[in-house]
């Protein structure tokens, strides 16, 4: 699977647990300072192929693909806990591999940030600048209802036959999350490494993994992330939001807004919840400019 406009001709793989191998982007110089890129729940690291593109001639690009999504590999439920957690020690196993001690950028998209937070827990003097895309790191805030279309996943055995076996999320994902439509060739490459039944485990298994309660396993990592936000407010940060997200909206934006107060924001009325795709020509040489302008 190679028909991916845009996407780096070599990735790299890594055995982040025993028998299970992480798909990464790896670009730029080795001595560039650090943009550690964290996409969600049904893209994959092909998201962030254009910032990638805009950066890596100067700063150190790594992008990972979780286990069960994009080029990763895609065990079941006998091999792999489809955990928050999980995904955090993933990407702690991947810098660690890397060699990644020093400072960083945090990039998050859509549940990257939840999974992004949760490793800069343990991290924190670590994350030196952040980029903040239509995305959380707390929990769902009061006056925001749970969309229907995440619910029927989360909740309804008849959601999770129906994007397993339709690829529902990530097919709707590519059509419904932008509002300029995406090329075709670019479509098929978000959808394509969910080719089956077997291959879409971890589009549903995310869903299901929304912590809305404390009686959610994920309850605690979201919580303390939220707690922990405000803490990032004395570094630099980047605000880039499609106001068209129909789940990461401006309820959302308002939350970052109100811990990261010195933020950078840029915010869209014509952009949906992809806002990369949206606003690719805009976002990423203003991101290139706020990296610029504060160096580590």
């Amino acid at each position: 699977m190679r028909d991916l406009p845009g996407y780096p001709d070599t990735t790299h793989r890594f055995d982040v647990r025993p028998g299970l191998s992480m798909n990464y982007i790896d670009e730029g110089p080795r001595d560039g300072e650090v943009v550690v890129m964290v996409h969600g729940n049904p893209s994959w690291s092909y998201y962030w192929r254009t910032l990638v593109a805009g950066l890596s001639d100067r700063y150190r690009c790594i992008v990972p693909d979780h286990i069960g999504m994009g080029l990763s590999d895609k065990p079941d439920d006998a091999q792999y806990d489809y955990t928050l957690q999980s995904r955090v020690d993933d990407l702690d196993a991947l810098l660690r591999h890397l060699g990644i001690t020093g400072p960083v950028t945090l990039a998050v998209h859509d549940w990257g940030g939840m999974i992004g937070f949760g490793w800069a827990l343990s991290h924190h003097e670590q994350v030196k600048r952040l980029v903040v895309l239509n995305t959380a790191a707390f929990p769902m805030p009061a006056a925001k209802k749970m969309p229907w279309q995440i619910a029927l996943g989360r909740h309804w055995k008849i959601g999770e036959w129906i994007i397993r076996t339709f690829n529902a999320f990530s097919g709707g994902a590519s059509r419904l999350g932008v509002e300029r439509k995406m090329p075709a060739d670019v479509r098929r490459a978000y959808v394509a490494p969910y080719d089956n039944w077997a291959n879409r485990i971890s589009t549903i298994r995310f869903m299901q993994d929304i912590p809305l309660s404390p009686a959610d396993k994920a309850w605690p990592l979201l919580e303390r992330s939220g707690q922990v936000l405000p803490s990032y407010a004395d570094r630099p940060a980047f605000i880039g939001w499609g106001l068209r997200d129909f789940v990461f909206d401006h309820h959302f934006l308002a939350g970052f807004q109100a811990a990261l107060p010195q933020a950078e924001v840029h915010a869209f009325e014509d952009a949906g919840h992809y806002v990369l795709e949206d606003k690719h020509e805009v976002l990423v040489p203003e991101i290139r400019a706020f990296l610029d302008a504060n160096p580590l």
